[in-house]
């Protein structure tokens, strides 16, 4: 028979959740009707109840696929976008074929090296005689991506203006990218002329908008990339325009799936890594109370080790990513890896390793009794004086921030910003 005490706490949760529901909603995966749900069933059932449900949401999460169809003429750059998009150079193994001719002549999926449910989709040109304007989305499966991306090295063809209002008019986004801005703005100071870079890149935007728009495409937004310094010109903008047009789960996969040319970049993912946090501690054990310096912890050492592979994979920790990027940047390795201050990026995340760190976090937590329920999603009420996800939650915290601090310093090493930690973007 449940005791007063015990309504007490159930009815000053209930309460709490009624406060936090419209802030937590926006910081988490879940529906308001999913946060109302996870509050009934928390009433009537408790947290094994909920940890069904969130379970599920964990699941959803990893099966969430994203799908890029990237398009354009031959020679636009398509695959050299496709490949740094993942990461990669060209003859890097798993690489999109780059050439100067067609060599796509099938939709051609190129998945992501570290989230394999992230898949870019190199499509054949269209307007050639195989692919005709009029058969093309067809042809090209065009229900199987989530958004596409019109790329153009030099100026957009009437066959992309009507690929895009195709596009448009079957009710899925389309992206106008102009590549090789670093080319064209070589080109201009190579042949000796003053060269205003920010009115060149105006006046190449302002053609292309005006083509366009002539062409029947009304108010065009069009993004000037370099394939090789993605974090130059309109790649941030590029990013927050494909980020809005996306729901809330494959936001959240399509920012995890950057390449870390940015320190902003690396905090975007820092907050969508830490919205899963709450979901493992609540699914790491049952709920008692705070333990005091001494007592056994009680969590799941499975669950953070996965998630803090996770974190590291993310982040370009692995020492695939590592490999990638120093390749990339021509530096060894080992420089790379040097910077790293965290004992979570050097070998195997062990149970040892994970209780290590645990009972460095009882040293600070000891004395915080209650989580700060303003840093917490809707559930973190729930479970705010519970021993498996208060120590849990914290400590993949602040295994999150030392990944991320991490990864600031390896994005600095490698583009040589180490004299200038505040820069946002890294160049």
């Amino acid at each position: 028979m449940e005791g007063a005490s015990s309504r007490d706490q159930r009815a000053e949760t209930s309460n709490l959740l009624k406060d936090e529901t419209v802030e937590s909603s926006n910081s988490t995966f879940f529906t308001d009707e999913e946060l109302a749900k996870l509050k009934s069933d928390y009433d009537m059932g408790g947290v094994e109840k909920v940890k069904t449900v969130v379970q599920q949401k964990v699941t959803q999460l990893d099966n969430t696929e994203l799908n890029v169809a990237v398009t354009g003429q031959t020679g636009a750059g398509k695959s050299s976008f496709i490949n740094a998009m993942r990461g990669l150079e060209f003859d890097d193994e798993g690489a999109a074929e780059v050439d100067t001719v067609e060599t796509t002549m099938e939709p051609t999926g190129y998945k992501h090296p570290s989230l394999p449910n992230v898949c870019f989709w190199d499509l054949p040109g269209i307007g050639t005689n195989k692919f005709p304007a009029n058969k093309y989305l067809n042809k090209m499966k065009f229900k199987s991506y989530d958004f596409f991306i019109i790329i153009s090295a030099c100026r957009f063809t009437e066959n992309d203006t009507k690929l895009a209002r195709e596009i448009k008019r079957l009710g899925k986004n389309f992206y106008f990218v102009r590549s090789k801005i670093d080319c064209d703005l070589y080109s201009k100071r190579k042949r000796g002329r003053q060269c205003n870079e920010e009115e060149e890149l105006n006046k190449i935007r302002n053609d292309c908008v005006s083509k366009l728009q002539e062409a029947g495409i009304p108010s065009p937004r069009v993004y000037l990339i370099s394939n090789f310094d993605l974090n130059l010109y309109d790649f941030s903008l590029l990013n927050k325009a494909l980020e809005d047009g996306l729901p809330n789960i494959k936001k959240s996969v399509y920012i995890l799936a950057l390449p870390n040319v940015s320190l902003e970049i690396l905090e975007k993912k820092r907050k969508e890594l830490r919205k899963r946090i709450w979901m493992s501690a609540t699914l790491s054990g049952g709920i008692g109370a705070v333990p005091v310096p001494g007592v056994s912890l009680a969590f799941d050492s499975v669950i953070i080790i996965k998630e803090i592979v996770h974190f590291r994979q993310c982040l370009g920790l692995d020492n695939s990513s590592l490999q990638s990027l120093a390749k990339r940047v021509g530096k060894p390795v080992e420089d790379l890896k040097a910077v790293v201050t965290t004992p979570l990026v050097r070998g195997e995340i062990t149970p040892d390793v994970i209780n290590r760190l645990a009972w460095g976090a009882t040293a600070v937590a000891a004395s915080a009794i209650e989580l700060a329920l303003d840093t917490i999603p809707v559930i973190g009420s729930i479970f705010g004086a519970g021993s498996s996800f208060f120590f849990t939650y914290k400590l993949l915290s602040a295994a999150l921030d030392d990944l991320t601090e991490s990864a600031q310093k390896v994005a600095m090493a490698a583009f040589g910003t180490e004299n200038n930690p505040n820069q946002t973007s890294v160049q």
